[in-house]
């Protein structure tokens, strides 16, 4: 089972994957019940990366995006919302994170709990990752109807349609992340007309209820076989795989 079509063409081409033991699910889906629009914040927009603090997540981008926004006199607050892994050679340091706070570039909210509580106090949602299989964080951000700015690479690009429900940008690239974060910083009704588009998404096509199905298919459909093994067909693949 993979989560963007990315990682099915690689297992298919390069590592030679036959097409019937493929199965294409986006994600494990988000609760909108849980994850939704709640009532939009006042006061100066606030830009939020939600995501383990992990250099491929595009934190340095970010944070230097947001350092040349404020340069520019773009006003808007800039949130990290997760915690560093130890464990992980990607993982940013607490003292860059503390050095960042210090010099007013960023504020660090730490690790939460109740993410639904956290998004509506964003105006945009930003993750500029490298690569992604399909991160919960977007999904659960369009389900909550916020704008995003996020990395047109595997997983990030099956979220967000550029121009429908947020930006795309070149990864690795903090002057395109900061014109596109200035884009919706400085446009309420482009952020609003977005992030109405990200909720519909959401309900649409990763809703947990529908991935659950799909999911579930499978099972079914292997335990139907009787344990006589063989390949999985492809009748319960995912919807535009």
């Amino acid at each position: 089972i993979v989560q963007n079509p990315d990682d099915m063409h690689l297992l298919r081409d390069s590592f030679g994957v036959p097409d019937e033991d493929l199965q294409l699910i986006r994600g494990v889906g988000v609760d909108i019940e849980r994850f939704r629009p709640g009532q939009a914040p006042g006061g100066v927009p606030v830009v939020m990366l939600p995501s383990r603090l992990l250099w491929d997540k595009g934190v340095g981008e970010f944070v230097e995006a947001a350092r040349r926004l404020q340069e520019n006199g773009v006003e808007a607050r800039f949130v990290l919302v997760g915690a560093p892994d130890p464990d992980n050679p990607a993982s940013i340091p607490p003292t860059s994170l503390d050095q960042w706070q210090d010099e007013g570039v960023i504020e660090w909210w730490g690790h939460q709990h109740d993410m639904a509580a956290i998004y509506p106090q964003a105006h945009i949602v930003c993750l500029p990752s490298y690569r992604e299989g399909l991160p919960k964080a977007l999904i659960e951000a369009a389900a909550c109807g916020l704008p995003i700015v996020t990395t047109d690479v595997p997983g990030c690009r099956e979220v967000v349609k550029d121009g429908v429900n947020g930006l795309l940008v070149p990864p690795r690239e903090p002057g395109a992340l900061a014109d596109a974060l200035e884009r919706l910083i400085r446009d309420p009704e482009l952020r609003r007309r977005m992030g109405e588009a990200g909720r519909r998404r959401a309900e649409e096509e990763f809703a947990e209820e529908k991935i659950n199905r799909q999911t579930l298919a499978i099972y079914e459909e292997l335990l139907g076989m009787g344990g006589k093994g063989g390949s999985v067909s492809a009748t319960h693949r995912a919807e535009d795989s």
